[in-house]
């Protein structure tokens, strides 16, 4: 009988032991399954478009790609859909938490630029990114980290003037990233992510690249119209009926194993869109649950197409342009976008509208009388087309 028992009491430890090991195995299984930003992770892409990347990277059979993209962090964090507002996607770096708290937003300007591009944030600070060209306006550069697997002396030497620009201006936020242009998309999540948790009661934002020209003037008087819708409000440059660039030397290949379907969402040019401060956090939780594509405006389309939500033509088809728009105060005091300015450009052109902005489009008398003379000649020949 003793020895059933002890058999019996045996067995019953054995049980116990094995349930306490189940127990630890999982428990140890899940802090390890739980991402940290600190660490670099290797990860297989999800076929799926439908659902994000467990670590938020695209992976492609082109080797560019990969290397561009092979040392991101993971956003795995991200999916706790309760509390995404409150875990960052990388860890910061720089950030301006208080920004918005000092006055009414009315405006946030998100500017992704490289890390190393000091001089094109100076002259965005002296000309449309200037805080006081408009009431409420908040600037704010968006910035990754420098690859420091060549050149570790040279990106921490950034790093330092990166800091002391910081506490100077008080407008860079920054992530641990690798900031590269396959990680654009990244990059403006991060920003979409910042104004829903440190500035959701701002009206309207703006992400510009940072070789535009934004008329902010003339942008904060189209916003006030009262036509404006104040939410789920999406408005740019439309590029409509798109198909994905399947060339493998292009700039904009989009692999069909990433994103298999044969056209895009109408999407607004990456170069500059404008949006109500509500689509932030919809952007924001709706990418969530979409595979990470490495073009940026793309991707914000797909997120928009998710949301049933079709992005508005401005009021005037010439107010957004992706391309450069010839210089003429006239012209440029009533567009909001134009692309491709050096900063020494940028800097020349916008201290001349300034200077001209109150009769930009005034014509000269002699050139007015001209014009007025050739008019009334055609207006004639209309009406007496025998003489």
């Amino acid at each position: 009988m003793r020895c059933r028992r002890r058999h019996c009491y045996a067995r019953v430890a054995g049980l116990l032991a094995l349930l306490g090991c189940i127990v630890l195995i999982i428990f140890f299984r899940r802090i390890m399954d739980e991402p940290t930003f600190e660490k670099e992770v290797a990860a297989t892409p999800n076929h799926s478009p439908t659902r994000s990347l467990v670590n938020g990277t695209l992976v492609s059979t082109q080797p560019a790609l990969r290397t561009a993209m092979g040392s991101n962090r993971s956003l795995a964090k991200e999916e706790n859909a309760e509390s995404f507002l409150k875990v960052e996607p990388y860890k910061y770096i720089i950030n301006e938490p208080d920004k918005c708290r000092k006055n009414n937003t009315f405006l946030v300007l998100l500017i992704p630029v490289e890390p190393h591009n000091a001089e094109a944030r100076n002259a965005i600070r002296k000309t449309w990114g200037n805080e006081s060209v408009a009431e409420g306006t908040v600037r704010l550069f968006l910035l990754g980290v420098k690859d420091g697997a060549r050149d570790s002396g040279l990106r921490d030497l950034q790093q330092h003037s990166i800091r002391a620009e910081s506490q100077q201006h008080r407008d860079i936020i920054q992530q641990d990233y690798v900031d590269s242009y396959y990680n654009l998309t990244i990059k403006t999540l991060m920003g979409m992510h910042w104004v829903s948790r440190y500035c959701p009661n701002a009206k309207y934002v703006m992400k510009a690249d940072s070789d535009m020209f934004v008329n902010t003037e003339y942008l904060v008087h189209k916003l006030l119209k009262a036509n404006v819708p104040r939410e789920m409000y999406f408005t740019g440059y439309l590029m409509r009926g798109y198909k994905p660039n399947r060339n493998k030397d292009s700039k904009w290949y989009m692999p069909p194993e990433l994103y298999p379907s044969g056209s895009y969402p109408t999407f607004c040019s990456g170069t500059g869109y404008v949006f109500s401060g509500d689509m932030a956090k919809r952007i924001y939780a709706t990418s969530l649950s979409i595979r990470r594509l490495h073009l940026e405006d793309v991707y914000v389309g797909l997120c928009l197409s998710k949301l049933n939500i079709e992005p508005m033509l401005p009021p005037n088809e010439f107010l957004f342009n992706h391309w450069k728009v010839s210089y003429s105060s006239c012209k440029y005091s009533q567009l909001i976008t134009s692309h491709e300015f050096r900063p020494s450009e940028l800097v020349k052109y916008w201290e001349h509208l300034q200077k001209n902005k109150d009769r930009a489009c005034k014509v000269p008398k002699t050139q007015l009388a001209k014009n007025n003379a050739a008019t009334l000649h055609q207006a004639k020949a209309v009406l007496n087309p025998a003489q």
